[in-house]
């Protein structure tokens, strides 16, 4: 299976840690299943920055951009989510995302399930002021993190909700400063004749901005794109694997061998 093969076949579970996801409704493709702990210890060791290839490729405009873009881009929001978490910690006095939320007027809400079941969804920010963490990808996670392996690896600071809710809570930031914040104020042209142009946001920059936001706020020592494996792990082990081997081709690594049947 080409790369392009596996983006789209993915897509219903993959296209972002905790955007919107689409039908789980189609036939998965098939890939060898490896170690979750030998995935995720590789996967931590990716430094933050490099994981530009990987980001981009679920962005609409990417065919449009090089590799000295994306990376400058990657760099830029990643700084603009930290600019912002550490604006946040200082306005409300602490870097616990359920306060922060509290301090920032959200309503923020636990259900099991999204309202539509054919879809596979982690967390979702609707404006004005409402955030949704779906806790069945939660528990779920909550059932490998209670293994000691997995715990040591992503280690204690992560707590799964925390870091969906920290994650959604730039998407209220963002749409609070979208007069200002480099996420929405940084666009490419896409045409120009004469004096019409036209010009477009990039839509990976707010992603990539609510994970360092994430990041800094909840002070996991790893990119928060790391969730991706892990989550969809515990909805399909197969799919997950198939989704690691696109990151580690993307950062220019060996995937681990799978595992023996």
């Amino acid at each position: 299976m080409t790369k392009e093969e596996f983006k789209e076949a993915c897509k219903p579970i993959a296209r972002g840690l905790f955007g919107k996801q689409g039908s789980v409704r189609y036939e998965r493709p098939h890939f060898p299943l490896r170690s979750l702990e030998q995935m995720l210890i590789d996967l931590v060791s990716i430094d933050p920055i490099d994981w530009y290839h990987y980001v981009f490729s679920r962005e609409p405009l990417n065919g449009k951009f090089n590799d000295e873009q994306r990376r400058h881009w990657m760099e830029e929001a990643t700084a603009c989510g930290q600019e912002y978490a550490r604006r946040m910690i200082a306005e409300y006095d602490s870097s616990d995302p359920e306060k922060l939320a509290r301090g920032m007027g959200m309503k923020v809400s636990y259900p099991t399930f999204p309202e539509k079941t054919d879809r596979v969804l982690f967390a979702e920010y609707r404006v004005p002021d409402t955030i949704c963490i779906y806790m069945d990808a939660v528990k779920k996670a909550k059932k490998y993190l209670a293994k000691p392996e997995i715990r040591a690896v992503l280690t204690e600071k992560l707590d799964v909700s925390r870091l969906l809710l920290a994650h959604e809570l730039f998407h209220h930031v963002e749409e609070k400063y979208k007069k200002e914040i480099y996420t929405k104020t940084e666009k490419i042209r896409l045409w120009s004749v004469g004096p019409l142009h036209n010009d477009s946001t990039i839509i990976a920059l707010s992603e990539i901005a609510a994970m360092a936001f994430a990041r800094e706020i909840t002070g996991i020592p790893y990119s928060p794109y790391v969730m991706d494996v892990f989550l969809v792990y515990g909805y399909s082990p197969e799919e997950a694997s198939g989704l690691y081997e696109e990151m580690m081709e993307f950062v220019g690594r060996q995937p681990c061998a799978p595992e023996e049947k």
